[in-house]
């Protein structure tokens, strides 16, 4: 799996039509018209997100691997 930033995810799912719905803190809550779900993306500098939550919010996102 290719390592991703928070930014770099942040600007994947703004693609796939999410939008950006306030910000705590370091975090960035991301939610999409029509969807239950939110997503909580670390923003933390350039540093890379941990495989499991990379792979936990691409999921989330209705993403897969392939679509990085």
């Amino acid at each position: 799996m290719k390592a991703l930033s928070g930014k770099q995810l942040a600007r994947l799912v703004e693609s796939q039509g999410w939008e950006l719905r306030r910000v705590h803190g370091s975090h960035h809550i991301y939610g999409k018209a029509g969807s239950p779900v939110r997503l909580s993306i670390p923003i933390h500098g350039n540093r890379t997100l941990k495989e499991g939550l990379q792979r936990h919010l691409l999921r989330l996102a209705g993403m897969s691997e392939s679509d990085l």
